[in-house]
């Protein structure tokens, strides 16, 4: 059995502008020990997937319209708060966006940390303190900062404060949003083998969200595509990187520099994703796709199966690609 399970997940903000329908009857699933990619262009519903599996959708004005969130095979969507407050920061933790906003100023990082291990764990304020500064030493700060403010971190280190926090109380899952966004590609390299290696020792599964392939390659054993709200390309690693098959992923690697191909202009992809308070009838990436024909904006494309594992949500794309592997 999975660990988690989205199915036909659809969560929508309800606003005086109109209804945004920021996630639409996506799916996913995430095993043990598996670490799954969620890529996207901003917009596309990935944050609100994550803040949809922690139960913390802002409401109102938004409310999980229908799916199934099966987490050990019970539901999270129909927990209560209460309840959910058992299972965040102990079984399901999260790194947020921003770790500059995710800290509370006016208390120390040794404070921040003690709070969630005295929260979920039977154990006195100095035993909470002993884990805590353990915490700090296993993701590379000195346990002799634990009285610090965060404002005496930098960036990548209030990062890893974030992620000592996560960590605190062993996890069996780790959603992790963007968390090397804003970092310089030193310090993110950094963080990124720390998660690899606490994933390692703790077994801890992980969802990453990010928009950087890099960083996908580099974690991922699953990657999901996210577009407008749904998943358009689903496969492992080598699927999605080597048997590229939706025009939406394929564009996301044509707009990347690459040090084998001698390109002296990068090719992005035109135009703009759609307004989610009014999504295209069929495909909705049909309006940026070149491989378009008329029926697509029309008709639902539907998930096909390209090979064990491998979806796409694009039956003539798929069809044109596999023609030209055959010939």
């Amino acid at each position: 059995m999975e660990l988690l399970e989205l199915k036909d997940l659809t969560i929508h903000y309800f606003t005086d502008e109109g209804v945004v329908r920021a996630v639409n009857g996506l799916t996913l699933s995430v095993g043990a020990g598996e670490t799954v990619g969620l890529v996207g262009e901003t917009g596309a519903g990935k944050t609100t997937t994550a803040l949809g599996i922690m139960n913390l959708v802002p409401d109102p004005p938004g409310r999980i319209v229908s799916g199934q969130i099966l987490y050990n095979g019970e539901d999270l969507a129909k927990k209560s708060q209460i309840e959910m407050r058992d299972i965040r920061g102990r079984q399901i933790s999260m790194i947020f966006q921003d770790p500059m906003t995710a800290l509370n100023p006016v208390l120390t990082v040794g404070d921040q940390i003690a709070e969630v291990i005295r929260l979920h764990e039977e154990v006195s304020r100095a035993d909470a303190y002993v884990k805590a500064a353990k915490m700090l030493e296993m993701v590379g700060i000195p346990s002799e900062r634990l009285g610090e403010y965060p404002h005496q971190f930098s960036g990548g280190m209030k990062q890893r404060v974030v992620i000592a926090i996560a960590l605190a109380c062993n996890p069996r899952l780790l959603i992790a949003d963007e968390p090397t966004t804003a970092l310089d590609v030193t310090i993110q390299a950094q963080v990124l083998k720390m998660m690899n290696d606490l994933k390692q020792n703790l077994g801890t599964s992980m969802i990453l969200i990010t928009h950087d392939l890099g960083v996908v390659a580099e974690t991922c054993d699953k990657v999901a595509i996210m577009y407008a709200g749904e998943i358009v390309e689903y496969g492992s690693l080598e699927d999605i990187f080597l048997h590229t098959a939706h025009p939406y992923t394929k564009g996301l690697f044509e707009s990347i520099p690459s040090l084998k191909r001698d390109t002296k202009r990068l090719k992005p992809i035109k135009g703009l994703m759609p307004d989610p308070r009014s999504l295209p009838e069929g495909c909705s990436f049909c309006p940026r796709c070149p491989y378009a024909k008329s029926e697509c904006g029309s008709q639902d494309p539907g998930v096909i199966e390209i090979a064990k594992g491998h979806l796409v949500k694009c039956p003539y794309w798929t069809e044109v690609h596999l023609n030209r592997e055959e010939l």
